[in-house]
């Protein structure tokens, strides 16, 4: 377990990842945007201070938030009830080279051909985090990725509940491998989101990635 995740103190154990592959036309919504987009009405919110003190009488709640708060200073984010989540770089890990870093655009739109992967390689994807203000509870990570207009991938991971701290946060997803053959190759276009157990949506980002038969040189 990466030291960072043993820091936030509890991982959601509803962790899981769903792959499908279906033909649809990309101008078509998919499920998965529907299931993101739908509006859910949630109970009132209350800053980390306010947390602490509502559960000061249920002993096994007060323990679990503490050792979830870990070192966090209440008294610099007590008053703020909006989680402030911010990916900072996604990296690609492939045993065939060396890490490919990545950093985020502001506005959540890479120009032109974001990567590129060499076919039939084996590689998993890092996320570099930060929470700030309060807990961010259920993050979860979804990608769907087209090709010519069709969707040929649509991924979910489950991310976990982390509190605010100084420290980053990272994640490591599964390990996949890319597709091979003549038609395997080419560009792809992916939108990527961070969202949260209140469908708040913390990142959308659209990019193209190309499939090749090697990779590109360093």
């Amino acid at each position: 377990m990466d030291k960072n995740e043993e820091a936030s103190g509890e991982k959601s154990p509803e962790k899981k990842e769903e792959k499908e592959t279906k033909g649809k036309d990309h101008e078509d919504d998919d499920d998965d945007d529907h299931e993101d987009d739908r509006t859910i009405e949630v109970g009132p919110q209350y800053s980390l201070k306010e947390q602490l003190e509502k559960d000061k009488d249920d002993e096994s709640l007060r323990r679990w938030k503490e050792q979830l708060l870990g070192a966090v200073d209440i008294e610099a984010v007590g008053e703020t009830l909006d989680p402030e989540v911010k990916i900072l770089s996604l990296a690609i890990k492939s045993p065939d080279r060396e890490d490919i870093v990545l950093s985020i655009p502001e506005d959540g739109d890479p120009k032109g051909c974001w990567f590129t992967l060499k076919e039939g390689c084996r590689y998993s994807l890092l996320f570099t985090f930060e929470v700030k203000n309060n807990i961010v509870c259920g993050l979860r990570y979804t990608n769907t990725v087209w090709k010519t207009g069709v969707k040929v991938d649509s991924t979910k991971e489950m991310l976990g509940t982390f509190s605010p701290q100084a420290e980053t946060y990272t994640h490591e997803m599964p390990e996949e491998t890319t597709p091979s053959g003549m038609f395997a190759r080419g560009s792809y276009s992916a939108r990527s989101k961070f969202v949260d157990d209140d469908n708040k949506c913390y990142l959308e980002i659209n990019y193209t990635f190309d499939i090749r038969k090697e990779w590109l040189p360093t």
